[in-house]
């Protein structure tokens, strides 16, 4: 990409890069604008183009990459997100070209009786899947972020969060507190909603939340925790979050509500811990339908083990990076220590972060037991440093805690196994086999 981004505005029957032309804009954000453009052969593709010229030198390295890392995850193989087909730059400013779905989004279908809502959930639901195998978190679910493909199909898009390396969802000034927010606050849970505790690693029950929000809205035309009209509301809204309170009464009253009601209980917890822990959860509490959709994505292969356990970079600084474990075990040590990158630490596995310190110096420690061959993770490592008791060992844990999936790792620890995501700050390992 250009070192220096250039103005270039696009208008109607303009081309962008000489080879897109635009025949429409669809929509607009603080630093991007998406376009219906026609390629040269005639196809139709959305483009969002990142306005790199309005955006404060400061910042552009980190929304670049978030950029990038949208562009990545449009590439994941779903059949319930919106698919990326090319990028590029123009002028200094990039671009991303996606597939085009020419039904528009969930917005039209909000308090629609006859909307097929069981059909709708499944699908949003599928795309949350694929997500999360991948160690993706959405954070910005809600009806103008669930389009619809010219055959009806729910697919998901926006992923200029779920996507984002080394972003927070929340920006700390000077004094500590929060400077942004992503999301929207209709949808956040309340664990997005205190960011100035800043140390809640954003797990897939951040989407599930979000997910009852927007079906709740789907079906009674209402948000489950009150009126977002003013900003007086706000506070009432958060409050009526954080405590659990929404308005079953109207989502009984609906003539689909009260099949929903269960599935929307467990989403709505206002602690994470309680929610629905897992898009299976959840749709194992999703009503039953004829035409129930089916989930033809083809599983990914992380279950063969032919030769140990590796994990896969999903999200972070480190995209792409392997790790295989049996490659780390010598002289009989079977235990493995991943933390900070931090020439004082001396991890067995140092994971890069450039641009935050969620990760501990000394994080989580991976153990195999020989006999069975089996590998557990323990949040913490024994320190043995200048800080124990006689310079006797102690176990310390990480600041932020470690967690497998959804569920943080416990004192005993836990199994590990393939296909099983572990979360260590903003990063994502996928455990596979090999």
């Amino acid at each position: 990409m250009e070192s220096i981004a250039q103005r270039c505005d696009f208008s109607t029957g303009e081309r962008i890069d000489g080879k897109y032309h635009v025949k429409e804009v669809l929509g607009e954000g603080a630093f991007g604008k998406v376009f219906k453009v026609k390629d040269q052969a005639g196809q139709f593709f959305a483009l969002k183009l990142l306005r790199l010229w309005e955006v404060h030198p400061e910042i552009r390295q980190q929304l670049v990459a978030r950029f990038d890392m949208e562009y990545e995850t449009g590439r994941i193989k779903s059949n319930y997100l919106v698919h990326s087909v090319d990028h590029g730059s123009v002028k200094g400013n990039p671009y991303i070209v996606m597939e085009y779905c020419s039904n528009g989004d969930l917005t039209q279908y909000i308090n629609k009786e006859k909307s097929d809502f069981v059909k709708i959930g499944r699908e949003t639901l599928y795309g949350l899947r694929d997500l999360h195998s991948n160690g993706k978190v959405h954070r910005d679910l809600k009806p103008e972020n669930v389009l619809i493909r010219a055959d009806g199909t729910a697919v998901l898009t926006d992923f200029g969060i779920s996507g984002d390396r080394n972003n927070r969802m929340t920006r700390q000034n000077m004094m500590g507190k929060p400077t942004q927010i992503f999301g929207t606050y209709a949808y956040m849970p309340p664990e997005q909603m205190q960011p100035q505790k800043r140390d809640a690693t954003v797990l897939p029950t951040t989407d599930i939340f979000s997910f009852g929000v927007m079906m709740f809205q789907l079906i009674t035309g209402k948000l489950p925790f009150g009126q977002l009209e003013k900003e007086d509301h706000l506070v009432i809204y958060i409050k009526n979050g954080r405590e659990g309170k929404w308005d079953e009464q109207r989502l009984s009253s609906s003539t689909k509500g009260t099949l929903f009601t269960p599935v929307i209980q467990g989403c709505l917890k206002p602690d994470y811990k309680q929610r629905l822990q897992s898009v299976d959860d959840v749709l194992e509490l999703m009503p039953d339908h004829a035409k129930r959709p089916s989930y033809p994505n083809k599983p990914l292969d992380t279950a063969t083990i032919k030769n140990g356990l590796l994990l896969r970079v999903m999200q972070g600084e480190e995209y792409g990076k392997i790790y295989r474990l049996n490659t780390f075990l010598h002289h009989h040590c079977s235990v493995i220590t991943v933390g900070r990158k931090d020439i004082s630490a001396q991890n067995t596995i140092s994971i890069a972060e450039n641009q935050t310190t969620y990760i501990s110096r000394k994080h989580c420690t991976l153990e195999m037991d020989d006999a069975t061959k089996q590998w557990y993770i323990r949040d913490g490592q024994w320190d043995g440093g200048k800080n124990s008791i006689a310079g006797s060992p102690q176990w310390r844990y990480s600041v932020n805690g470690t967690f497998v999936n959804s569920t943080e790792v416990p004192f005993e620890g836990m199994p590990i196994s393939p296909g099983d995501i572990i979360s260590i700050g903003d990063v994502k390992l996928r455990v596979e086999g090999y």
